[in-house]
């Protein structure tokens, strides 16, 4: 194969996925020419076509860009896909994203955030400290950057910011300078079969840390003791036996000030306009990242304050006195359990709605329990069909397993085509849409409903 820098064509497939867009955005900015294969015409996939990428919707042979050079697809595209079985059979390079991955970040500094939650919002805090402070990286990021617009920026600096995806064990061919285990939860139990097959892909990816790097984990992590490197330290919330932790914590208005206190330093009055008081703890991780290269105090302070999220992460799609909508990505039940009761804390008194769409057949059947108790927490549940993305359905498994496991009576489950009429006809005070399908394409309906 071609060097990485050298390759003139590349062709991706599953182009609209939000790492593999990052990649293409990458090889576009350097002056490759980029096309690529997606099932489904989508936000990004347009924002893609409109810096000059060549897509197309159709699995049709006659499409693909027969000059590649390169051909890089996702693990979400079927075995049984006519376009990846023509270029398989006619001896293209044919390599998985985090191949390219792991020859681009090759010679660079990086910076590698992994975790079965919170490393999307982790690596987008990271990359946004670096670039607003001058610092300065290249980021790829598994969601997209408030501030940017985007989940991919170059820098002429050779240091990068990578989400470190643990699905398919992606995250295992990457070298990191610094490294951070944001959680080590089951998940992708179709991929890894046991819990501890999980964890122990994580402790894998920790002895991946460089000599001389830093590895940074989450206080408290079940088989934390495990994970190798020479440098480790931990972080977490409010907990002080961790070697960095938040502290004097307030909350106003949907933001939140604290200090960050470490065992060799102290930051004070940190401001985060963004909710959610797992994103504190986030923030504490990429503070402690940018201390440990050197960043100006002032700098990492300014930056924070200016620092607007990710989209689909806690984001406020609606944020007024009467009503408030947000919008997130959560699709575990540790993930739910956190953006429920950070909404809850920080909007005292709202009756709490939550409408959740599960994602994957699997990780409902693997999970059933965690979802019903997670989702108890919500004063009002609605239910969504699961979500297959790259699965078949599995007799018996469907979201009723959810609502038959729950002790709250005020459930429904409902098509997805109906939900923009529910919202029209109920009123909601803290309304809240989560999941990792294609429940983002009703933010808008819903929105709309709401406001008018």
């Amino acid at each position: 194969m071609k060097d990485i820098k050298d390759i003139k064509r590349i062709y991706f497939l599953g182009i609209g996925g939000i790492g593999m867009s990052a990649l293409a955005r990458y090889f576009n900015a350097r002056g490759v020419n980029v096309s690529g294969y997606d099932r489904t015409e989508t936000v990004l996939t347009k924002q893609l076509a409109s810096e000059g990428i060549a897509i197309h919707y159709e699995d049709h042979t006659g499409l693909i860009d027969k000059e590649a050079e390169l051909v890089v697809y996702t693990p979400a595209i079927p075995k049984d896909h006519q376009e990846l079985n023509y270029l398989l059979q006619h001896a293209y390079t044919v390599v998985k994203r985090s191949d390219v991955l792991g020859m681009i970040t090759n010679s660079s500094f990086n910076i590698c955030v992994a975790g079965t939650h919170g490393k999307t919002t982790t690596s987008t805090m990271i990359a946004h400290i670096l670039r607003d402070s001058g610092y300065g990286c290249n980021a790829f990021l598994g969601g997209i950057a408030a501030n940017y617009n985007s989940n991919f920026w170059s820098h002429e600096r050779n240091v990068c910011v990578v989400e470190a995806d643990e699905y398919d064990r992606s995250f295992l061919k990457l070298s990191p300078d610094v490294a951070i285990i944001t959680a080590m939860d089951p998940d992708h139990l179709d991929i890894y079969g046991t819990a501890e097959n999980v964890e122990q892909a994580f402790i894998d990816f920790s002895a991946r840390v460089k000599d001389g790097g830093l590895l940074l984990s989450k206080y408290g992590l079940k088989r934390g003791g495990e994970l190798k490197a020479r440098n480790h330290k931990t972080y977490h919330l409010q907990e002080a036996a961790a070697d960095v932790h938040a502290a004097d914590i307030g909350v106003n208005s949907g933001s939140y000030t604290f200090h960050v206190v470490a065992t060799e330093w102290t930051l004070t009055d940190v401001a985060l306009n963004m909710g959610g008081m797992h994103n504190i703890e986030n923030m504490v991780a990429a503070i402690t990242v940018a201390k440990h290269l050197g960043i100006d105090d002032e700098k990492i302070l300014s930056a924070v304050r200016s620092f607007k999220g990710v989209k689909r992460r806690f984001e406020f799609i609606v944020k007024k006195d009467d009503q408030v909508f947000i919008d997130d990505y959560a699709h575990h039940p540790d993930e739910l359990r956190a953006l429920i009761t950070g909404a809850k804390k920080m909007f005292t008194g709202k009756k709490c709605t939550v409408i959740f769409q599960p994602h994957l057949f699997t990780r409902t059947r693997d999970f059933a329990d965690g979802f019903a108790e997670s989702l108890d927490l919500a004063d009002e549940l609605v239910l969504l069909p699961i979500y297959p993305a790259r699965e078949l359905p599995i007799a018996g498994v469907t979201s009723q397993m959810i609502l038959d496991r729950m002790k709250n009576t005020n459930r429904q489950l409902i098509e997805k085509e109906r939900l923009a009429e529910w919202v029209k006809a109920n009123k909601t005070e803290l309304l809240i849409t989560a999941g990792a399908g294609d429940i983002d394409t009703l933010v808008e309906p819903i929105k709309n409903s709401l406001e008018n």
